[in-house]
């Protein structure tokens, strides 16, 4: 396969690959798509992606017309290497879709979970109040009074960081609801 028939072929197919990026919308991601050996660009969106494979390819044509033979070989076979990455994370961006819908589920069964858990603390924490006051009502050594008004105290400290947590907890819920 000659020089010109090669740029040819990694023409048509950076063009294929950018008609195919082109029907995806370019969200940013939070996580790396690909290894920092394979691209320079450290981008969170594909269109960064596919601006690099671009440049190495003006590269490559560069050095075609400068007649550098071991550049060539190198930038075609990383081109080819780059192309078809970005070809494969396409193809994925279906699923990555459905995944990022369940992580957004299971998020959200997360925060319920906790809500249901931090009520049952609330709960527990009122319970153990009234039987601590129940028990200090019938208290008659002072010292056993203040031992157990200490506990209270101890109790409603812990009683109300519980409740500000409730709140947090349904503040989020909230939010996430009227995110979707």
């Amino acid at each position: 396969m000659g020089i010109q028939n090669l740029l040819s072929a990694l023409e048509k197919q950076i063009s294929i690959l950018e008609k195919d990026l082109a029907l995806l919308s370019d969200i940013p991601f939070s996580t790396a798509r690909f290894d920092q050996a394979l691209f320079h660009h450290n981008s969170n969106k594909l269109s960064g992606y596919m601006q690099e494979i671009r440049q190495n390819m003006e590269q490559l044509k560069i050095c075609v017309s400068d007649y550098r033979i071991e550049q060539v070989k190198f930038l075609a076979e990383r081109l080819v290497i780059q192309i078809e990455a970005l070809k494969r994370e396409i193809s994925t961006q279906a699923l990555r879709k459905q995944e990022d819908k369940f992580e957004h589920r299971s998020q959200e069964r997360d925060l319920y979970q906790r809500l249901a858990e931090h009520q049952d603390y609330e709960r527990r924490l009122i319970a153990m109040i009234d039987d601590r006051e129940l028990q200090l009502s019938r208290q008659i050594a002072l010292t056993n009074q203040h031992k157990l008004q200490r506990e209270i105290a101890a109790l409603a400290g812990r009683l109300a960081r519980c409740r500000q947590a409730l709140m947090r907890i349904e503040k989020s819920i909230e939010k996430q609801e009227n995110s979707d």
